[in-house]
């Protein structure tokens, strides 16, 4: 195909992409108001699920340093359209969640034509791993850092006289951002991995970097996490196991990679 072939067809997938979106965000928002109530502003309840298991994990150590204190906080609408506004929002966000593997299916159905057959070979079960850890990425901002993040700043205050009340937008946007984020930063395996498999990364390469990618990713939690030290440790201590992880699946990609140019070599003699 010549170029606006490709233009054209790219159009399609990201149509169909659009379209898978907006369906999932039509569900969510016939449920917005059990999703906001039970959902988004689950870690802003006593009750949720992430605060009694971090009590019932401390309790086992006969310790009472992991149980969340009640939450003071409110929240308030500072504007005409912020509520409705709010609703689209949520179902939209909910509605790329829930198709993001449908979205990589389509952009994965571009690729694959161009590929050769040894390329299409080293990619397959991209869609499936890149999702789940995707997934875990959400859930992992949705039920570990969410909790800590508005448990800390829904209870601090400089003053008895101040009182946390907080726009729902901000609630959101602190949720929505950490979630998305980790959920993006947590597909790092799987770059590490295609990247090594094509021959631009190196276990070595990866292991000689290490004191700037301890760095980097310090950097990037900050600017993920909210802006105290337990939030921002919090984000990095998964972020450096995943390129840990990173590094021994760069490692086993070159031996994949040996052993098939070696059997390659055989075939042809």
């Amino acid at each position: 195909m010549n170029f606006l072939d490709h233009v054209e067809e790219l159009r399609w997938h990201i149509v169909r992409s659009a379209v898978a979106v907006l369906i999932g965000a039509c569900f969510a928002f016939w449920k917005d108001k059990w999703i906001f109530n039970n959902i988004i502003l689950g870690p802003a309840h006593k009750d949720f699920i992430s605060y009694r298991a971090f009590c019932a994990l401390g309790k086992l150590f006969h310790s009472d340093d992991l149980c969340m204190n009640e939450i003071h906080m409110k929240f308030q609408n500072t504007a005409v359209t912020g509520q409705f506004m709010m609703s689209l929002s949520v179902s939209m966000m909910l509605g790329l969640i829930i198709m993001f593997p449908y979205i990589l299916w389509e952009l994965w159905r571009f690729i694959k034509p161009a590929l050769k057959e040894t390329e299409i070979k080293m990619a397959r079960g991209i869609v499936f791993w890149c999702s789940l850890l995707f997934f875990v990425g959400v859930l992992f901002a949705y039920f570990i850092v969410a909790p800590y993040t508005i448990n800390f700043f829904g209870n601090y205050s400089l003053s008895p006289l101040f009182e946390n009340i907080i726009t729902i937008e901000n609630y959101y946007d602190t949720i929505s951002n950490m979630i998305l984020a980790l959920g993006v930063v947590f597909e790092l395996p799987m770059l590490v991995y295609f990247l090594t498999r094509i021959g631009i990364l190196t276990p070595e390469f990866l292991k000689a970097k290490r004191r700037y990618a301890f760095l980097i990713l310090f950097i990037l939690s900050m600017l993920i996490a909210p802006p105290d030290v337990f939030s921002c440790l919090l984000i990095f201590a998964p972020l450096y196991i995943l390129f840990e992880i990173s590094v021994s699946i760069s490692s086993r990609a070159i031996r994949i990679r040996k052993i098939k140019e070696a059997q390659q070599e055989i075939n042809n003699e």
